[in-house]
């Protein structure tokens, strides 16, 4: 069994009580956490919904069970990145200059661990703030992109891009309302945000 696996379970039981009870409250050495189980922590912590997925096929089959759930199809997504396009072709959904888009459909620069965080750049958002993004988003990234702190990510897109470096990167941290007002969510947004993280190491 997938250490992944045994972090995010499968598709199937994502949802399940047992499954979350284990992060219901951080463990005593919680600096010491490999920086996979900090981020599945803390992404849970933040209200974030992720699906593992050990190959393509899965998925594609999650990303139907997502569309399924909420009775997205035949309707417009915001998709701004080409390889991309092929699932939302798949699946019979608009994403040509949408007018009233159900969900933003993309990948990321990385995954924050000590913050559960999603890094994006111009290339997945172009110069949308996360504000001006539709309220229902689905990621697409690999177990590789999990990092440390913000710092590391910055590190890697500058190494990554060189010269035609991104512009725009901003992260999205809260995906559900918070129960009560937390000054450090105000002038926040909170996406219904999914994960679809692939196993790629």
């Amino acid at each position: 069994m997938s250490l992944f696996r045994k972090i995010f379970g499968t598709g199937n039981d994502a949802n399940d009580e047992e499954s979350q009870s284990e992060f219901n409250s951080a463990p005593s050495s919680f600096s010491l956490l490999p920086v996979d189980e900090k981020f599945t922590y803390n992404f849970k912590k933040n209200g974030g919904k992720f699906l593992y997925c050990e190959n393509l096929n899965e998925v594609k089959d999650q990303f139907l069970n997502i569309l399924e759930e909420n009775d997205w199809f035949e309707c417009e997504a915001l998709c701004y990145e080409p390889k991309l396009f092929s699932m939302l072709d798949e699946n019979k959904l608009s994403y040509d200059k949408p007018t009233d888009p159900k969900f933003l459909f993309a990948s990321c620069e990385n995954l924050i661990a000590d913050e559960g965080s999603v890094l994006f750049s111009s290339n997945q958002i172009k110069q949308n703030k996360p504000n001006d993004l539709p309220n229902n988003i689905i990621i697409l990234a690999t177990t590789s992109q999990i990092l440390e702190a913000k710092s590391d990510g910055l590190r890697v897109i500058k190494k990554k891009y060189d010269k035609d470096y991104p512009t725009n990167i901003t992260t999205i941290k809260y995906f559900e309302k918070a129960k009560d007002e937390d000054f450090l969510q105000y002038g926040s947004t909170a996406k219904n945000l999914y994960l679809l993280l692939l196993e790629d190491l």
